[in-house]
C-alpha cells in the first residue's frame, strides 16, 4: 500500500525540471560556441575580406547562432541584440536599402551599432558574402564587411560574457534584490515560452512564409535563401529545441519524439531553399514538415506546461 500511495503521489506531483542542466549543458556552451564562431569570422575577415573566401567562417558564425538564436530572453533582448545579429523577415527589404546608402556613399559609420539593426548582423553579411546586386560589390563593401563581422562578434563577445551571471540568476528565483525571477515557476515559464515560440517561428515563418498559399507560394520569402540554407535553419533550430527540451524535461518522450519526427523529414529534404513549394509533390514534403512541427508544438503545450508546473493558463504568446 505504502508503495502504491508512493506512486500516486509521483504521477500527481509535476516532475522537476533540471534548469541548470539546460542552462549549463545547453544554453551557456551555444552562446560561447556563438561567440568563438564570430570571433573567427571578424578575424578572418580583418585579414582579407574576399567574399568567397568568408563563406565557410559565416557559414559555421550562422550554424552557432541557431543554437541559441531562439532564446528571447535575457542579456540578447538588451540593445536590441538578438534583431541586430539576425534581422529576419525583413519584408520591407530596410536592411538592403541602409546598406545600399552607405555602399553608394561610402561611409560607413565609426560607431556601427548604432546603424539600423537590419542592416546588421547575419543577414547584413549574406548580402555582402552572396552578393545579389551589383551594389553589393562596390568598393565600399570590404570596408562594411569588416565594420559588420567587428560588430557581430562584439555582440556575440557579450552575450557569452552576460548569459553566466544571468543564468546564476535563474538558478536562484526569489533572491535578495531579484525582480526579474521571484520564483523557480517563472524561471521554468520562461525557458518553456522560449521552446513553444521557437516552435512556432518554424511554422510560421521559416516553413509557412514561403509555403505561402497553395495558389500562390512565395519560395522567394525562404529565410537564407541567397546562401542556400533555408532548410538548413529549420534542421538546425529543431536539433536545438529539442536539445533544450531533453535537457529541461528528459521524462517529455512524446514531445521529444514529436520533434525527433520532424527533425527526420527536415533532414531528408532535398530541397534546400524550399524552391519546390511551387509543384505539388514537393510542396506536400514541405507541409507535411510543417503539420509535423505544428504537432510538435501541441505536444509541448500538452505535455510540458503540466511537467514543469508553470499552470494551466500558461499562454506562449504573454508568458502567463
Amino acid at each position: 500500500m505504502r508503495l502504491m500511495l508512493g506512486f500516486c503521489f509521483a504521477l500527481a506531483t509535476p516532475a522537476a525540471a533540471d534548469v541548470a542542466d539546460a542552462l549549463n549543458t545547453v544554453i551557456l556552451p551555444g552562446y560561447a560556441g556563438f561567440a568563438t564562431a564570430t570571433a573567427a569570422l571578424d578575424q578572418a575577415a580583418q585579414a582579407d575580406c574576399a567574399p568567397e573566401g568568408l563563406q565557410d567562417e559565416w557559414n559555421a558564425a550562422f550554424d552557432a547562432w541557431m543554437r541559441v538564436g531562439f532564446l528571447r530572453l535575457g542579456p540578447g533582448e538588451g540593445e536590441g541584440r538578438n534583431l541586430a545579429i539576425a534581422f529576419w523577415p525583413d519584408p520591407k527589404g530596410l536592411g538592403a536599402k541602409a546598406q545600399a546608402g552607405m555602399l553608394k556613399s561610402g561611409e560607413i559609420p565609426a560607431e556601427f551599432g548604432e546603424v539600423s539593426v537590419a542592416a546588421r548582423g547575419l543577414f547584413g553579411l549574406e548580402r555582402l558574402l552572396y552578393p545579389q546586386d551589383a551594389i553589393f560589390k562596390a568598393e565600399a563593401a570590404c570596408r562594411l564587411i569588416r565594420a559588420t563581422t567587428a560588430d557581430l562578434a562584439r555582440m556575440a563577445a557579450e552575450l557569452s560574457a552576460e548569459w553566466p551571471p544571468y543564468a546564476a540568476r535563474m538558478q536562484a528565483p526569489g533572491a535578495v534584490g531579484e525582480t526579474e525571477f521571484l520564483t523557480e515557476a517563472e524561471v521554468k515559464r520562461a525557458l518553456l515560452t522560449a521552446l513553444v515560440t521557437g516552435v512556432e517561428f518554424q511554422k510560421d515563418s521559416r516553413l509557412g512564409r514561403p509555403l505561402g498559399d497553395f495558389d500562390r507560394p512565395r519560395p522567394e520569402r525562404a529565410e537564407a535563401r541567397a546562401s542556400g540554407r533555408s532548410a538548413r535553419n529549420v534542421d538546425l533550430s529543431l536539433r536545438a529545441l529539442r536539445d533544450l527540451t531533453a535537457a529541461l524535461a528528459p521524462e517529455a518522450a512524446v514531445t521529444l519524439a514529436a520533434l525527433d519526427k520532424a527533425i527526420a523529414t527536415a533532414e531528408g529534404l532535398d530541397d534546400p531553399v524550399f524552391a519546390g513549394v511551387a509543384e505539388p509533390g514537393s510542396r506536400l514534403k514541405v507541409e507535411i514538415l510543417q503539420q509535423q512541427v505544428t504537432a510538435a508544438k501541441d505536444a509541448m503545450m500538452a505535455e510540458l506546461v503540466p511537467a514543469l508546473g508553470v499552470g494551466t493558463g500558461f499562454n506562449a504568446a504573454d508568458g502567463d
